[in-house]
Order: structure tokens, then sequence, then C-alpha cells
């Protein structure tokens, strides 16, 4: 076979001596969810300095490059921005909080902490991760909001509980799908009927649950349609 020639046998050896190189430095490190390898990953932050060269040798400064996340596992780099996903461990953390943030904001909203209501509420966090849940520790904890509040059972949402529901909710709603989003709903939707039909605290409260997951209020009314068509 004849050598190569021409432009694109002399692009090909200009490429050889000519390049680029970036020196990094590493300026942070942590734990992190790597989108290569599917699962929580230590990283290093790294800011880079790009340098010409010739023959393989730095010769000319270039400006600098980065910042960029190196996974310690897999190696490769990406932008800052995958830190903003949280990690495997902070998301169990995230969706356990909120779900027993919501079931304590229906059951105080419910007014009575009825046993069914208890047993739905007690299930579902527990489900969510907090697996010593009982029905007596949560029905403590509503007494318990309720006198350090002033907070009235049966009342409509006030603002101190909205305040609560966004603080657990609005982190969390733009790491779930959608179909993750309504489980919460209807899991607040289901402790409100296990002891009747809704009450109108009860739907201002799941009205601002679905508000904090950005789910429309056609969603949230088909949800809570849904549930309380739903045998128990």
């Amino acid at each position: 076979m004849l050598p190569v020639r021409g432009r694109d046998g002399r692009a090909a050896r200009g490429a050889r001596i000519l390049g680029t190189r970036t020196a990094w430095t590493p300026v942070g490190d942590g734990e992190f969810f790597c989108p290569g390898c599917g699962g929580d990953r230590n990283y290093q932050r790294l800011t880079g300095r790009r340098r010409f060269t010739l023959l393989g040798v730095p010769v000319l400064p270039r400006g600098e490059t980065g910042p960029v996340v190196a996974c310690g596992a897999c190696r490769r780099h990406f932008g800052t921005d995958v830190l903003d996903h949280p990690t495997t461990t902070r998301f169990s953390a995230m969706l356990r909080d909120a779900v027993h943030t919501v079931a304590l904001a229906v059951l105080a909203a419910g007014g009575t902490c009825a046993r069914a209501s208890l047993e739905t509420a007690a299930s579902a966090v527990r489900a969510a991760g907090f697996d010593d849940c009982t029905e007596e520790q949560l029905d403590a904890l509503v007494e318990a909001l309720a006198a350090d509040t002033g907070r009235v059972f049966g009342e409509p949402c006030g603002a101190g509980l909205a305040i609560e529901l966004h603080e657990a909710l609005d982190p969390l709603a733009p790491h779930l799908a959608t179909i993750g989003r309504e489980a919460i709903l209807l899991q607040g939707a289901r402790i409100a009927l296990a002891d009747g039909p809704y009450t109108p605290a009860e739907r201002e409260v799941l009205a601002t649950v679905g508000a904090a997951l950005t789910l429309c209020t056609d969603d949230v009314t088909r949800l809570m349609a849904a549930a309380a068509r739903t045998p128990s």
C-alpha cells in the first residue's frame, strides 16, 4: 500500500507535531451520583490549564478550562451541573422525610387522628424508610406539633404548615418523575380517606402538597377523585 499523501496526510503529521495538553488541578472533592457508573461515587472537582504542545512538549499557554467533575471510579469528566443531582443516599433521605411530613400534615388536618388514619400513615412512612415508625409515635408527633405551634386540629392549612411542606417537597420534586410525585400525593389522599371522606382542611393540605410537587390543579383534583373511588 502506498503511503498517505496530500492534504489528509499533511494534516495527520501536523496533528502529531502540534497539539494541546490540559494540566488538571484538584480544587475540591466529595461524593456524587455518577451518571457514567450509575451510582454514588467519590469525585474530584478539577480546573485545568491548556497549553500548546510541540512534539508532545508544552510550550505556550492557551488559557484555562473547566471546572469539571472527575469520577474516582470510571475517571470520566462531567460538567459541574451533575452535582445538582442528589446521591442515592441523599435522595432516599429526602423521599423519606417528604412522606413523613405529608403524613403528619394530613393527620393534623384531619382533626381526630383516628386509628385507621394512623395505621395508613404509619404504613406509608415505614415503606418510605422509617422502619420503626408506629401509630403511637405519629399521634404523639401531631399532638406535639399542635402544642408547639398553637395549631388547631382540623383547621385549614396555615402558613407555617405550608412552609413545612414546601421545605420538604420543593428540593425533591425536580428529581422525581411525574408518577413518583403523584404517588406521594396519593399516599396523602389515602391517609385522609382512611377515616371517611375528605374534610375541607384535608383538601387544602393536599392542594398544598400538589403545588409543592409541581402538579397542576387539574391533576391534583383528578388524583384525589381517583383515590376516593378506590376501595381501601
